[in-house]
């Protein structure tokens, strides 16, 4: 199956091209935003912490709101199989928590939407 990008997408995608190579700071592209993407703007939610617990197969993501969210590690296989040392070596964005040792990615919009998933099951 042949992908297809949009036109909208397409032309951001030029125009990012062109100021990047002009040197001019970027701004944020996000089309269409939906409830979750709008939920975590207007409320500047971000990861504030993480704490593992392999022991427990834990781990607790700490919101910027005070709210915690509780993954098991072995839901992620690289986070599974990594070391604490590997586990503790991560780097927070406005997205989300990388790994670069285990080159791993988790988004703040994918545990946000994981707990809705387990209020409405």
């Amino acid at each position: 199956m042949k992908s297809s990008i949009s036109k909208v997408t397409k032309a951001y995608l030029k125009q990012l091209e062109a100021d990047e190579k002009a040197g001019k700071p970027t701004e944020e592209y996000t089309h269409d935003p939906d409830t979750l993407d709008r939920l975590i703007k207007e409320n500047s939610l971000r990861i504030a912490g993480l704490h593992f617990y392999p022991e427990l197969d834990l781990m607790l993501i700490v919101l910027s709101n005070k709210r915690i969210i509780q993954r098991k590690l072995s839901d992620f296989s690289r986070l599974k199989t990594a070391t604490l040392q590997q586990l503790q070596a991560y780097q927070i964005s406005r997205y989300g928590i990388h790994w670069p040792q285990i080159d791993e990615d988790l988004s703040l919009k994918g545990f946000l939407q994981e707990e809705l998933m387990a209020l409405v099951a």
